[in-house]
């Protein structure tokens, strides 16, 4: 049997990634860090000799865990680490505000990085960083519509008020356009902006 038919007969488990590990040198300076941006603690355990300290972003389904003898990687190495945000502006806000040095926005070009949101906002275009008190990099990205497939329309969740906030004013923004198409009121707005949302974050095609 191909690798191609034993991918298409074995059965589809699910596997949540619900944990990153990240190398600090302080655990309670990193502690006191994170818990100042608003992550939630969820737990600091010590076993043997063994610490494990885990907090959790807000809206987030995973958390960040670092403490003693968690990991040999060097404190600070840690890169890569990406925050989706569905408003980049309101998030810089917000951890600037809790104390985190945040880089200003930048935005992609065909010629390289440019300051500022992406042009129209686009989804997936508007960028940010910031680093912990041991230089391990975040990269915050604002998401607004989502790639096809990336998201089930059956399980569309808001992972908080504030987004699930921003989704109905980007359904009602959309929403006065299509009144203007189609020259009067629709009274199938729930239905409407339902529809948007879900297609919005699910990737599919937004009705008109």
């Amino acid at each position: 049997m191909n690798l191609e038919a034993a991918m298409s007969d074995a059965p589809t488990i699910d596997m949540k990634l619900e944990v990153v590990v990240i190398p600090v040198s302080d655990p309670d300076r990193a502690k006191e860090f994170y818990a100042g941006l608003g992550w939630r603690l969820d737990a600091d355990i010590a076993q043997g000799d063994v610490r494990t300290i885990q907090l959790t972003p807000p809206g987030s389904g995973c958390s960040v865990q670092f403490g003693v003898n968690k990991t040999s990687a060097a404190p600070g190495s840690a890169e890569g680490l990406w925050l989706i945000v569905t408003d980049i502006e309101a998030a810089r806000a917000a951890l600037a505000a809790h104390g985190a040095a945040v880089e200003d926005t930048w935005h992609v070009t065909a010629s390289g990085p440019a300051s500022g949101p992406a042009p129209e906002r686009g989804s997936y275009g508007s960028f940010a960083s910031f680093r912990d008190p041991d230089g391990n990099t975040w990269l915050l990205q604002e998401v607004t519509t989502r790639l096809p497939g990336r998201v089930d329309p059956a399980t569309t969740t808001y992972a908080s008020v504030a987004d699930l906030a921003d989704a109905m004013r980007r359904a009602s923004a959309a929403h006065g356009e299509h009144e203007k198409r189609i020259g009067a009121e629709d009274a199938n707005w729930p239905d409407w902006y339902a529809l948007y949302m879900v297609n919005e974050q699910s990737g599919a095609d937004l009705p008109t």
